[in-house]
């Protein structure tokens, strides 16, 4: 069997409603999730025992690694389970809030579930057990999603195209340390951006609002010094997605994108300049 190569878009959430923890310990939630053009990129290649080497960031191989993970709903309740080798490059910034671990669980399902003769709808039926993101990441595109995140809605029209800068300040946000802070702090509601700083074709689904930055500025005050810095440099309103701390902005072209990534403070942990994605994880030709 070739290698084979998946490609796993971030996620970022252009709208986080957030609600009150329920019987299950965790908050269901409500948000307009969009797939960008910044990938991870995993490739699967026959092998002799299960090996899984990380490039471009040091996290750990072993089963915790939601690449195995992904690779062990696949095997279950299989009798034959061929080995396989993962080379993981990383380019999608970790503990961002940009659901770069979830996407490659989607990848990993994809990858292994072709070489497991199972077809996406039936590894899609996988994804929730691995994590809430994986769902998404799988499918892509913009939608709403709800319970947790695994529940998605119909894919969405964004109307035309717009581009993003996406910034990531000097500093990791765990997400239930922030659901823990946005319980603290009484279930705040997040600032919005709706009218005109939406673009055109997204407007409808405004305001865009994310609740759990509040809580997010109450575990890192740094984080809103930098959204005030870059709300100054790009004219226009700044975004969180996720539970941080990646910061992000629309902008009505490539040229002006450009520009507004040359204005990201150099202390930025990431900065780059994505387009929307119609789709989530999916296979290429592996090219190496």
């Amino acid at each position: 069997m070739p290698a084979l190569r998946a490609l796993a878009p971030a996620k970022l959430n252009l709208s986080l409603h957030a609600r009150r923890v329920d019987s299950s310990g965790l908050h269901p939630v409500r948000g307009l999730t969009l797939s960008i053009g910044w990938y991870d990129i995993l490739v699967m290649s026959p092998a002799e025992s299960d090996h899984l080497e990380i490039h471009g960031t040091d996290l750990p191989t072993g089963d915790e690694n939601l690449v195995w993970k992904a690779v062990s709903a696949v095997r279950s309740g299989q009798r034959d389970s061929p080995p396989a080798r993962f080379e993981l490059w990383k380019r999608i910034p970790v503990a961002a809030g940009l659901a770069g671990g979830s996407s490659d669980a989607a990848a990993a399902l994809l990858l292994y579930g072709s070489l497991a003769g199972r077809d996406r709808d039936q590894v899609a039926r996988l994804a929730a057990a691995i994590g809430a993101d994986v769902s998404f990441c799988l499918r892509g595109g913009l939608r709403w999603i709800g319970g947790y995140g695994e529940q998605l809605g119909d894919r969405l029209d964004r109307g035309g195209d717009f581009v993003l800068v996406v910034a990531v300040p000097p500093f990791m946000l765990e997400t239930a340390r922030v659901y823990s802070a946005w319980d603290r702090l009484g279930e705040p509601k997040g600032r919005t951006v709706s009218g005109t700083a939406i673009p055109p074709g997204i407007r409808r689904h405004g305001p865009l609002v994310n609740d759990l930055y509040p809580a997010a500025v109450s575990i890192e005050p740094d984080l809103d010094d930098w959204r005030v810095e870059l709300e100054s440099r790009w004219d226009r309103p700044v975004l969180m997605s996720g539970s941080g701390p990646s910061l992000y902005a629309f902008f009505p072209d490539q040229a002006e994108a450009e520009e507004g990534l040359d204005m990201v403070p150099n202390e930025a942990r990431d900065a780059f300049v994505a387009l929307p994605q119609e789709q989530g994880v999916h296979l290429v030709e592996d090219g190496r």
